[in-house]
């Protein structure tokens, strides 16, 4: 080796050598958690949040959204107009307004949003940003209209709006930029970064118990204290979801997002809420944290069954456990044709009719309207297939549904399949004689077309209706087209590859965008309220308006799929997004 060759491999040497001794002294920030103070229902942590929503403001997505129908719906909602008045709130306290532009000032790279009021909207928000560009900020700027005050030996600023009595409070301290809507979290929070010993979101068990039990933190994070956000009425009307029973059983969430690439995946750990000790413990059909995670269980052949689903499928979910009540359900909605009957209960307020105030007549005075009026519904009959999945309980379903477009390329077809899986081997003949026994009363007077014709693998039946039945052991399969019972009996000698779990459902997108389009175009028909009511504005249509438009909006998402799984006291959710471009 020559002499300069050596010259340069121990030249790179103590350059590397040096380099490694340099960032072994530079110290790790703190965790900003540490300087949020106890007492927050949501908290919020993201990498590098300036990212974030430069990313948002650059993208198609958003250019296309607020053009949307779905978004001139959202901007006359209830929550919008909430947000709204909070933000004319804020810009009135102080004296900036937070748009899109004060938010691109405030951004730094790591940072954290603690929400202590969803009704009021109290938050606190620290931001890692160099102290040069915390005060370029239009904020800072501003900060002689702001009554000074100190706390952990910084300076920060405080101004009240008399009107609404709503306070921004920040502070610039080192390296960080610090906003508040109460002085107390601000002061608390620069008390903090002193030093001080008091108690931070940390050392609350919610927050603790979530953390400890998720995985490592993605480019967004999100904490929920479920047991003290549940019962909030504003959570339960600004709730989107509307799952509020559901959320119930749980304590404390964490979801974590990751970015990479063609997919965003989410991951999330709900912590179960301690079960309160009765007299006899509930079934695992009723309780889903009684789920057995037990070889060859449900979570198992849940897992087993998403082998079958075909690879054309638009939308499929397998799931352990289905109750009794939940599989005949299921049957008679997506493929039996349900029968006639009193109209559900509405869970939505009645829409306010304009009229003069009066209500009611001198003629029925002997009406009361201050209760609903008393249904007599006669009792059902058991029917012959109710009792038989009484008798086969079902280990785990599979539901899949497809749609194609006709040959006329005028109305879309929906196709449904529906496979249980029993712990015991089903009966063939009492599996048809219960489907006849449940849809000849709808369908015919007679035995014409509810015969049943033997075809490669599967039964169908021999009049217009091309209901199919194939049974495979433990295996029932129900279906609505034989094109679809053909592909998944074909798909019964494949190799499941799902991990056990309890829930496992997917959404292909990009296939169904199309159809989903066409199909509640034809359905809505054209809205004419435009044309009668010149001065009333234009309602865009729920599906093929509202939805349709989000739906275009995220033509980029090809596909979501979704894995519930079980583990202790938690429950482990996966959630990916799979984009097309």
């Amino acid at each position: 080796m020559s002499r300069v060759s050596i010259v340069f491999l121990v030249g790179m040497t103590t350059v590397v050598l040096g380099w490694g001794a340099y960032q072994a002294t530079i110290p790790t920030p703190p965790a900003l958690s540490g300087f949020v103070p106890a007492g927050p229902l949501v908290y919020l942590e993201a990498n590098d949040f300036s990212g974030l929503v430069s990313d948002w403001n650059s993208s198609p997505q958003k250019r296309a959204w607020v053009q949307s129908a779905n978004y001139e719906v959202f901007s006359r909602s209830r929550l919008f107009l909430r947000l709204q008045g909070a933000g004319q709130q804020f810009a009135a306290a102080a004296g900036l307004p937070p748009d899109m532009n004060f938010l691109s000032q405030t951004a730094g790279s790591r940072s954290v949003l603690a929400l202590y009021d969803i009704g009021n909207l109290q938050f606190l928000y620290v931001t890692r940003l160099p102290s040069a560009k915390s005060m370029e900020t239009a904020l800072w700027q501003t900060r002689s209209k702001f009554e000074p005050r100190t706390a952990g030996g910084v300076t920060f600023y405080i101004r009240r709006d008399p009107e609404s009595q709503k306070e921004v409070a920040f502070a610039v301290a080192g390296d960080y930029l610090l906003l508040a809507t109460r002085d107390d979290l601000i002061a608390g929070a620069l008390q903090l970064m002193s030093g001080a010993k008091d108690r931070t979101v940390e050392n609350e068990q919610w927050w603790s118990e979530s953390v400890a039990a998720a995985g490592p933190r993605g480019d967004l994070r999100m904490v929920l204290d479920l047991q003290r956000l549940v019962p909030s009425p504003y959570f339960r009307t600004y709730w989107v979801q509307q799952n509020i029973t559901d959320l119930k059983q749980y304590s404390a969430a964490v979801s974590d997002l990751f970015r990479s690439g063609k997919e965003y995946r989410e991951e999330r750990v709900l912590i179960f809420r301690p079960r309160v000790q009765a007299s006899s413990p509930p079934s695992a059909r009723d309780t889903k944290e009684l789920i057995p995670l037990v070889p060859d269980g449900g979570d198992t052949v849940t897992a087993d069954l998403t082998r079958l689903v075909p690879d054309d499928a638009s939308v499929y979910e397998a799931r352990a456990y289905p109750s009794t009540e939940a599989c005949f359900q299921v049957l008679e909605d997506k493929l039996l044709a349900p029968h006639l009957g009193p109209t559900p209960p509405s869970t939505l307020a009645p829409l306010v009719q304009l009229s003069n105030g009066e209500t009611g007549s001198g003629s029925d005075l002997e009406t009361r309207i201050d209760q609903p009026p008393v249904r007599q519904v006669a009792p059902q009959a058991v029917s012959e297939l109710r009792r038989l999945l009484d008798k086969t309980p079902v280990m785990a379903s599979l539901e899949v549904q497809s749609s194609e477009r006709d040959k006329a390329g005028v109305f879309v077809r929906m196709h449904s399949a529906i496979v249980f899986a029993s712990g015991d081997d089903w009966d063939e003949s009492a599996v048809q004689s219960a489907l006849v026994d449940f849809i000849q009363p709808g369908t015919t007077a007679s035995q014409l077309g509810v015969g049943w014709k033997g075809k490669a693998g599967y039964q169908q039946l021999d009049g217009l209706w091309p209901l199919t039945i194939s049974v495979h052991g433990k295996y029932l399969l129900v279906a609505d087209d034989a094109t679809l019972t053909e592909t998944i009996l074909a798909n019964m000698h494949r190799k499941a590859d799902t991990k056990p779990a309890i829930f496992v459902a997917g959404f292909r997108h990009a296939r169904e965008r199309e159809h989903f389009a066409q199909l509640f175009g034809l359905i809505d028909g054209p809205n004419q309220s435009g044309t009668e009511y010149p001065s009333v504005p234009r309602q865009p249509q729920f599906f093929s308006g509202n939805m349709g438009s989000l739906s275009a909006v995220f033509s980029g998402v090809s596909a979501v799929n979704i894995v519930v799984r079980h583990h202790g006291n938690k429950e482990l959710q996966t959630v990916t997004y799979e984009w097309a471009q």
